[in-house]
C-alpha cells in the first residue's frame, strides 16, 4: 500500500483536567513517561501562555565548576549544560554555523568557541561574537530543583539555530 493510504495510527492518549481559568493537561507516553503541562486561559480560550514542558537533564553535581556536559533530550536533541561558579545554562549543543558538537570546544570569561571554525558565541544570549557564525544559538531557561538541572521549553521538538 502506499504510504498515503495507510490508516493513520492514533497519538499517544491525554486528558485536561479543568479547573476554571488554570488547566493541566496530561500527555501519556508509551514509555510510561508522562509530562504534566500547565496553563492559563483569558476570557475565550485564549492561552496566556504557551503549553511549556519541564526537561530533566542531570544533577547539578555532575558536572564540575567551569565545565560543560552534553546531554541527550528526546533521543535526538543536543542540549549543552554549562555550570559556570554555580550559574547553570543550557544552549543548543551543536554549532549553528555548521553542525559540530558544542562540547568539542572551550569556554573562556562567559563564551564558548566551536572548535571547528572557531565561531565564539555569548553564553548569556547565544549571541555569535566571532564569524564564520552568524545565527545565534539557542539558550534554554534553566532551572535547578532538588539537586537537578532542568529546562523549560515549549511542548514539541526543542527550538534551534542552524544555518
Amino acid at each position: 500500500r502506499s504510504r498515503a493510504t495507510e490508516p493513520r495510527q492514533p497519538g499517544p492518549p491525554s486528558e485536561t483536567v479543568s479547573h476554571g481559568r488554570n488547566d493541566r493537561r496530561i500527555h501519556r507516553r508509551g514509555d510510561g513517561v508522562s509530562s504534566i503541562v500547565r496553563f492559563r486561559t483569558i476570557g475565550s480560550g485564549t492561552n496566556l501562555n504557551d503549553l511549556m514542558r519541564r526537561i530533566d537533564l542531570l544533577g547539578v553535581d555532575e558536572v564540575g565548576d567551569g565545565e560543560m556536559k552534553m546531554v541527550w533530550v528526546d533521543g535526538t536533541d543536543q542540549v549543552l549544560v554549562i555550570n559556570n561558579g554555580g550559574d547553570f545554562r543550557a544552549i543548543q549543543g551543536v554549532c549553528s554555523h555548521e553542525y559540530f558538537e558544542l562540547d568539542k570546544g572551550f569556554l573562556t570569561a562567559g563564551t564558548i568557541t566551536c572548535a571547528l571554525h572557531l565561531s565564539r558565541f555569548d553564553l548569556s544570549d547565544g549571541e555569535p561574537l566571532d564569524p564564520p557564525a552568524e545565527l545565534p544559538l539557542e539558550v534554554y531557561p534553566v532551572v535547578i530543583e532538588n539537586g537537578r538541572v532542568l529546562i523549560e521549553v515549549p511542548d514539541g521538538p526543542l527550538p534551534i539555530s542552524e544555518e
